[in-house]
């Protein structure tokens, strides 16, 4: 193939992976500090693209010249960062959301082992149990150091918006889950802990965190029996999106999420408990979407139809709560 047949390939590799309302053209231009003219030209193959300004293009964009030439390489290209506080994570996601819903074809799979963080700010009192546990137990923050929780406390004010904002983003964009039993153990098991550990100023809150989280399962099943996401406390909309919902009582997933945006997909992999890196690798996503097609095959689908099988998961659900609620 000619070097300018490859060219005119990159920039429509980069305009692919670009969201419908952005201009490749402006993207080039803005990144390269060039004109609009002088990167029509690079994009139609008139102009040779240098080294440096390739370089620019793909560390952008993460793209792997690898996967893109199709040479013969074992390598995946990742990218991600360190988040360092819990008002990172927040901003993240929303981000995150926000970046999804500028498609108009878009998907997401959740390959879940725990119920998905995001899902919890659906209930503004797990919200701010999430990030007492991120901040104190992950991110180690000094400044909660022999700090007892309280949903009263007014350090978490600032999270009610933005959590609010996020579940309002997430809830237009279409989903399908892979439960499995096990998936809101991580969840009971944080409350369990802080309260054996003294962790708790008021034990009314652990009672509350308890029923809180029964009424998110409710909502879930909810959610489930219609197979539309809407807002806990509403009523889903004719606009509301598609909600699909899987068991598989053999496998426990692995927080894997995968994004089909328009021609392009994304995977998501999770890691250190807070942290995702994503691909956009041809080769990788087509290997994890094989594999979560595979999974759905082998699962029982209990969203919109599978009555009996759906009652009886959210019961087992329900009786996990209970377990931990005779605890105290």
């Amino acid at each position: 193939m000619e070097a300018t047949n490859i060219q005119v390939l990159f920039f429509q590799h980069v305009k692919n992976s670009l969201p419908p309302h952005l201009s490749v053209v402006d993207e080039v231009a803005e990144l390269l500090n060039i004109s609009n003219d002088s990167a029509y030209r690079r994009i139609r193959g008139e102009k040779t693209i240098g080294f440096e300004e390739l370089q620019i293009l793909c560390s952008h964009y993460k793209i792997s010249l690898d996967q893109f030439l199709q040479l013969q390489s074992d390598a995946f290209i990742f990218s991600g960062k360190i988040i360092t506080d819990s008002t990172t994570v927040f901003e993240d996601y929303l981000q995150n959301f926000q970046y999804f819903n500028s498609f108009k074809k878009r998907h997401l799979y959740f390959l879940m082992k725990d119920i998905p963080p995001f899902v919890h700010f659906q209930v503004p009192e797990l919200a701010i149990f999430k990030c007492y546990f991120w901040t104190k137990s992950i991110l180690h923050d000094e400044k909660l150091k022999g700090v007892k929780f309280a949903l009263d406390d007014p350090r978490y004010d600032s999270f009610h918006d933005i959590s609010k904002k996020i579940i309002d983003v997430y809830n237009k964009i279409p989903m399908t889950e892979i439960w499995n039993v096990e998936s809101i153990n991580s969840s009971l098991r944080q409350i369990n802990f802080y309260r054996e550990s003294g962790a708790f100023k008021n034990m009314g809150d652990v009672i509350l965190l308890y029923d809180k989280t029964e009424e998110l399962i409710n909502h879930i099943e909810r959610q489930a029996e219609l197979g539309l996401k809407f807002n806990l406390g509403t009523e889903p909309e004719s606009s509301s999106a598609e909600y699909r919902m899987f068991v598989n009582e053999l496998i426990l997933g692995d927080n894997t999420l995968f994004a089909e945006l328009d021609d392009t997909h994304l995977t998501f992999l999770n890691h250190s408990v807070l942290y995702g890196v994503a691909t956009k690798d041809e080769r990788f996503n087509d290997a994890m979407f094989g594999n979560l097609n595979n999974l759905m095959k082998r699962s029982t689908m209990i969203s919109t139809v599978g009555e009996k099988e759906r009652a009886a998961f959210f019961n087992q659900l329900r009786n996990k709560i209970n377990e931990y609620r005779a605890m105290m």
